[in-house]
């Protein structure tokens, strides 16, 4: 084939090649407008395209921390704080004889613990850790079997003198022992009573005491509580605990409206000199060994240790369960038939050691 042929050009790329030079400035202007426009273009589309949603994780916020509660270990109830549930535990010895009545400060404990002292006549141990009568009394002796109850308390121990084993225990320095023998000024003869039944203190004297003696926290473990709601079917709307005699036969009107029952001594009420009628949260009547020992004179003595029957009274309904005290220092607990703990009602709570000679009935 012809060298000419094979380099000729086509006649279109020709005239092309010979329009571009005749008219290059023409040529670029058109070229520089039309990226002009395409940019214009490309501008627009990025600036009027509907924006788009840029999905953002789901962050769960943080549960508020639930507001830590906590409770009195001898009653159950709310105290502000922690340093609350380790105040110091006091334990006085309160009489109840006749010449006794009314007493002071009794309505305001937290626990009481009630037996035969001698005679057949009874007498309140009463605990005390947030509560602070400014009047209690009258103060008695103290007897081996409530040193037995205040030992598990961590308490201190508040009292007059006592029979020859409590004082031999209560002072062999494994006690925080107050009592009024070695402590006079701690304590006062009221002027409107006649001796030995007007001996009485507060606790603005108890405090400066135990805290004069380093007695300023109490550790322990209290009866398992619960929240007090009244049965819609209630059982135990009256109870009775004849304990020895007349004059020291109690008895309990439940009232649901406040889920607490009333108590009777000697078949009037029983009240406190100055807040009135005593009116405890649960009642629990717990049968004992009573007998009579010689120590300084013939004493009762009651088993404080082991285990027994006893029917507590709470919420308008009456259990009967069993209670323990496996030694000395540990505390007493319950349980039901099936062996499992029985809790109590949060508040005050009165103990009864009812002998074989004694009785507890309800209706």
């Amino acid at each position: 084939m012809n060298d000419d042929l094979k380099t000729k050009k086509p006649r279109f790329w020709t005239r092309a090649h010979d329009w571009i030079l005749k008219h290059h400035t023409a040529t670029y202007i058109i070229a520089g407008v039309g990226l002009i426009l395409i940019a214009s273009l490309v501008a627009l589309a990025v600036l009027y395209q509907k924006p788009v949603e840029i999905a953002t994780p789901h962050i769960k916020p943080m549960p508020k921390p639930k507001p830590v509660v906590y409770y009195s270990p001898l009653t159950g109830k709310v105290v502000p704080d922690e340093a609350s549930t380790k105040q110091a535990v006091t334990g006085i010895m309160i009489e109840n004889s006749p010449d006794a009545r009314p007493q002071s400060g009794i309505k305001d404990s937290g626990i009481v613990y009630e037996a035969i002292a001698e005679g057949g006549i009874t007498r309140f141990l009463a605990l005390y850790q947030q509560e602070k009568p400014q009047l209690i009394g009258p103060v008695r002796s103290v007897r081996m079997y409530y040193v037995d109850w205040v030992a598990s308390y961590n308490a201190s121990v508040a009292h007059i003198g006592g029979s020859a084993a409590a004082l031999k225990e209560v002072r062999n320095g494994n006690y925080r022992d107050i009592d009024q023998f070695f402590n006079a000024s701690s304590y006062w003869r009221a002027s409107d009573r006649y001796a030995p039944h007007n001996v009485y203190t507060s606790f603005e004297k108890l405090d400066a005491l135990n805290k004069a003696k380093g007695f300023t926290e109490s550790t322990f473990t209290g009866f398992t509580r619960v929240d007090g709601k009244a049965s819609a079917k209630p059982d135990a709307t009256r109870v009775t605990i004849n304990i020895s005699g007349p004059a020291y036969n109690t008895s309990y009107t439940y009232d649901p409206a406040t889920n607490k029952y009333v108590r009777s001594l000697a078949g009037v009420p029983h009240t406190d000199r100055e807040q009135g009628q005593i009116t405890p949260d649960v009642v629990v009547a717990m049968k004992v060994n009573m007998s009579l020992v010689m120590e300084d004179g013939y004493r009762e003595s009651i088993t404080t240790t082991g285990s027994g029957e006893a029917i507590i009274f709470q919420n308008g309904v009456a259990q009967t369960v069993t209670w323990h005290k496996p030694n000395r220092a540990s505390n007493m607990t319950f349980t039901d038939a099936a062996g499992k703990d029985v809790p109590l009602v949060r508040g005050q709570t009165w103990i009864t050691a009812v002998p074989a000679s004694g009785s507890v009935s309800w209706q």
